[in-house]
């Protein structure tokens, strides 16, 4: 028998969900069967798998200690990288400017150095992150972007802060904008651009139609131009929906590809001029909530901002 004491950064999660990250040797339906036996007590009480918890529950789990073995403590992240860019930082979140070249979160290959772990290290180190005191809750990213893509990513460094964060970019309460530049003068010189956005997983790779397609995402990208010169423009982009290489298809289908993309271009020529990987840059963050934000309101109508985006010079 365990019994568990829900923390703020566990409350207002499923019951279920708690018990599985608490004890991850515990088989879904071993747990589930448990709930319906009333092995599972929630202050002293039976409870459905879908309750949500609250700070101060009691959670009592009447099961064999050999399936009831504690989430293991990992410190993969003292091996991270110390060097993290802090654009703003607070309470309750962490504002980043992520290089080119790292990843946001583990990939296939396990990589150990990520955004994330150095995230958890920087924490960990000034005293504001002790996961042998979490029952299920790390910090996380909020957003991501991909690996070659530098730019802003949120942290959130508590669960209600998570939450709250998950809520208003679902609900595109916080606006993304790229900065970009792109072969060909753009016409016109703004404009939406909507389509359907089709993923091949094993090639990690995306296929932009303009017509619906089978198992295809409606996507919205709207751009501004800036600048012109030598053939290339200096886009604006404000992402209306987040998918998975959106920005450097879209473009590419309408005839602009991404100076430096080898994926959705041709970057030959590119890398010639220094260009290794896409200029794309997540430099522009704004929050308009339209809904309370909860325990981030103060943030309602800041907007951060990366000045110096390294392939805007000379434009």
């Amino acid at each position: 028998m365990k019994s568990l004491l829900v923390s703020e950064n566990d409350a207002g999660q499923r019951l279920d969900r708690f018990l599985t990250k608490a004890f991850p040797a515990l088989p879904a339906p071993l747990l589930y069967k448990a709930v319906r036996t009333k092995n599972v007590k929630v202050n002293r009480k039976r409870a459905a798998p879908d309750s949500r918890l609250q700070p101060g529950d009691a959670v009592d789990v009447y099961l064999p200690d050999d399936v009831l073995t504690p989430r293991p403590v990992r410190f993969d992240f003292t091996q991270a990288g110390k060097a993290l860019d802090v654009v703003y930082e607070d309470d309750n979140i962490l504002l980043l400017n992520k290089p080119e070249g790292l990843l946001c979160h583990e990939d296939k290959q396990n990589a150990t150095d990520t955004l994330i772990q150095r995230v958890k290290r920087y924490l960990y180190e000034k005293g504001a992150y002790d996961p042998t005191a979490e029952q299920s809750f790390a910090p996380a990213l909020a957003n991501r972007i991909d690996r070659n893509t530098g730019g802003l990513v949120i942290a959130a460094k508590n669960a209600e802060a998570l939450r709250v964060l998950n809520e208003k970019l679902k609900d595109r309460q916080i606006d993304k904008y790229y900065l970009c530049l792109v072969h060909g003068k753009v016409e016109p010189e703004e404009a939406l651009l909507t389509g359907y956005l089709t993923k091949n997983e094993e090639q990690n790779l995306v296929r932009v139609f303009t017509s619906p397609q089978p198992g295809g995402r409606t996507i919205r990208t709207q751009y501004r131009r800036l600048a012109c010169r030598g053939g290339v423009s200096l886009l604006e982009v404000h992402l209306l929906t987040g998918r998975t290489h959106q920005i450097r298809a879209h473009l590419a289908s309408v005839g602009y590809p991404l100076v430096g993309d080898g994926k959705y271009g041709k970057n030959a020529a590119d890398k010639k001029q220094g260009f290794k990987h896409q200029a794309l840059y997540s430099y522009k963050l704004a929050f308009h909530f339209t809904t309370p934000g909860g325990c981030l309101q103060y943030l309602n109508g800041r907007t951060f901002q990366i000045e110096n985006v390294w392939f805007t010079q000379g434009f």
